[in-house]
């Protein structure tokens, strides 16, 4: 089963990998987020050697977005997105696992959920 690993991040301290750019990551001493870095490649590095992770990608900030809706066939495009929450996108993982338990196992083991939220979600398949 599909699954995208949907990784959250406050805009404010926006920068790769998010978790080092928070509040409390930035207070952490050298050496936890040296250890921390090292979690996220040795995951990344398990998941590519088990044939789980079929992409892995940060996202720019928010205010690089640009939202495209069409209404009775006008585009409009504006700068966004405009959205009422602390957290935003930051980046997201494809993955392919057996299950929705090793899914949510390997969303515990990114360093974001320790710091922001990973949310897990499920790829739908088009017939």
């Amino acid at each position: 089963m599909k699954y995208l690993l949907l990784i959250h991040s406050n805009p404010v301290t926006w920068g790769h990998p998010s978790f080092l750019n928070t509040e409390r990551g930035k207070a952490l001493p050298k050496q936890a987020r040296a250890a921390l870095s090292a979690q996220l490649e040795k995951l990344l590095g398990e998941l590519q050697e088990s044939g789980e992770l079929i992409s892995a990608v940060p996202l720019d900030p928010p205010a690089k977005t640009r939202v495209v809706r069409v209404r009775e066939g006008v585009r409009a495009t504006t700068d966004g997105p405009y959205s009422e929450t602390k957290e935003q996108l930051a980046g997201v993982f494809l993955i392919d696992v057996a299950g929705p338990g090793r899914a949510e196992d390997i969303a515990a083991t990114i360093p974001e959920a320790e710091f922001c939220a990973v949310e897990v979600r499920p790829v739908s398949v088009f017939d």
